[in-house]
């Protein structure tokens, strides 16, 4: 596997050149000008974009005492706009009752499929609380054959971390870094493009985008 050298290992505010045309005729002529954008910059439009797509995943359980408690099954993101959202399937991995969680609310969730590669398939239900209409976005879909050695990888889990990317591995995919309370959280380029899920498997970190997407069409023919 190729390695990232020891230059691409930057700051988050590294800055980026774009070169942006604005037509402009002055006395005849067509000026270009040069956009200067810092990559912090693009960071927080990726997240911004995403925000809504990523939920928080939980299912129903007991406590030590026998006690009916609400524990926390990481993280989901919407892979369709009828509200199927993609889930780390250790932390999912079968019927029970789900719940997730985004900035419009609580809603209950359907248990679909499990997936050998890693992930599963649930789907948004009714709301816990009636006033709360769901609100969400898909994210575009990303090309992981396009990544650059060097590049950085955002993940939206329980927290947003970063990685840079240093190339693909003998299974095409990514040896991810990121943090377990991170399983199932969004993996995305610099432009907010989703390149896969964050797994919490001990030997798989990351199922891409391409695999849900196979999975998903897999799914969509039986429903």
């Amino acid at each position: 596997m190729q390695q990232a050298p020891a230059s691409f290992t930057v700051p988050v505010n590294r800055v980026i050149k774009q070169t942006v045309e604005k037509i402009q005729q002055v006395e005849g002529k067509t000026t270009v000008q040069t956009v200067v954008i810092k990559e912090e910059d693009l960071v927080v439009d990726a997240i911004a974009k995403n925000q809504s797509a990523v939920f928080a995943v939980s299912k129903d359980g007991f406590d030590l005492n026998g006690g009916a408690i609400e524990i926390p099954a990481g993280r989901g993101f919407a892979v369709s706009s009828d509200g199927i959202i993609v889930a780390d399937a250790k932390l999912v991995p079968d019927k029970e009752v789900y719940y997730l969680k985004n900035d419009s609310g609580k809603f209950k969730a359907d248990f679909l499929f499990a997936d050998k590669t890693g992930f599963s398939f649930l789907k948004i239900g009714s709301p816990l609380d009636e006033k709360n209409k769901i609100v969400f976005t898909v994210p575009a879909l990303g090309d992981l054959s396009k990544m650059k050695i060097g590049q950085k990888v955002l993940v939206m889990g329980n927290n947003v971390s970063s990685s840079i990317f240093e190339g693909l591995n003998e299974n095409k995919n990514i040896d991810l870094i990121a943090a377990k309370s991170d399983a199932g959280g969004l993996v995305l380029n610099l432009d907010g493009e989703a390149l896969g899920i964050a797994l919490s498997g001990d030997t798989i970190s990351f199922a891409s985008i391409d695999l849900i997407a196979e999975a998903l069409k897999t799914l969509e023919a039986t429903l």
